[in-house]
């Protein structure tokens, strides 16, 4: 007896079951007919909206950031299509959403704070991909700029993050937007040196180097007297691409004019090089 009637209640779940799905069977399939369509189109929508900005000849990262809102968005109300066509109560959800997003967005203000200043960046304009600049302590070139952080590649080839919020209420040294460079270097001399002959010298090789320009002038100029020597300051000017190569060849070729002149230079102890 016992036997028959758990076949019976199994038998009654079994068609209540099928009942059921055959019943809620169309919402399924729809919804899931909208996911895939949605997944499609959301891919087609991505790819026009980029080609539309290439087409305006918009900034690359700006482009890129607009296109990663675009599509999250999009994202985010197909599922919304998605639940709300299987039947679930979305504003339970939405509301659940809401909390779920201010216990991340409190739990992640470093992170927020870093979103903040990529859009500013980003907005602003400080710098672009492909400036060198100097922030944080550190120099060099920027290769990507994203929502989060900011890489750059120093001249030794180490990539280097930056978190955007520290970024962006820094000082940041852009050096590549004038496009050139002036070179600071700083010989020490005798003071038997004839200062004359010396900036002579000095002018002379920096006005017979290829890569130094010729506006603004190059300068050299008596920058200090100390107890033990004079400092000359040689300033010459330069395209930003050629700093390192200008800046090695200028110290080289004073030190090797000096020395055909006799001129000493380093370090002296009351008027002796050392």
């Amino acid at each position: 007896m016992g036997k028959l009637l758990y076949i019976h209640t199994i038998k009654n779940y079994s068609e209540e079951f099928i009942k059921v799905l055959l019943d809620y069977s169309p919402k399924l399939i729809s919804a899931f007919i909208i996911l895939i369509i949605g997944i499609y189109a959301i891919r087609f929508i991505n790819r026009l909206a980029k080609k539309i900005m290439i087409k305006r000849d918009l900034d690359p990262t700006l482009s890129k950031f607009l296109a990663d809102i675009l599509i999250w968005i999009l994202r985010v109300l197909l599922f919304v299509t998605f639940i709300s066509k299987l039947g679930i109560e979305t504003s339970s959800f939405v509301a659940i959403l809401g909390a779920a997003g201010l216990a991340v967005g409190l739990s992640l203000q470093g992170s927020l704070s870093n979103f903040a200043g990529g859009m500013l960046i980003i907005l602003f304009k400080p710098f672009r991909v492909g400036d060198t600049i100097e922030a944080q302590g550190v120099i060099g070139t920027v290769s990507e700029i994203e929502i989060f952080t900011t890489k750059l590649v120093s001249a030794n080839n180490q990539t280097i993050f930056i978190p955007n919020g520290i970024l962006s209420n820094g000082i940041i040294t852009n050096l590549s937007i004038a496009g050139m460079r002036r070179v600071d270097l700083v010989f020490t001399l005798s003071y038997e040196t004839d200062i004359k002959l010396a900036k002579e010298i000095v002018m002379q090789v920096m006005q017979s180097h290829s890569k130094v320009l010729k506006t603004p002038e190059p300068l050299v100029i008596v920058k200090d007297l100390s107890d033990t020597a004079i400092h000359f300051a040689i300033r010459p000017w330069t395209k930003n691409e050629d700093f390192v190569t200008v800046s090695s060849d200028i110290l080289e070729n004073c030190k090797s004019a000096f020395e055909e002149k006799g001129i000493a230079i380093g370090l002296f102890v009351k008027g002796v090089a050392k």
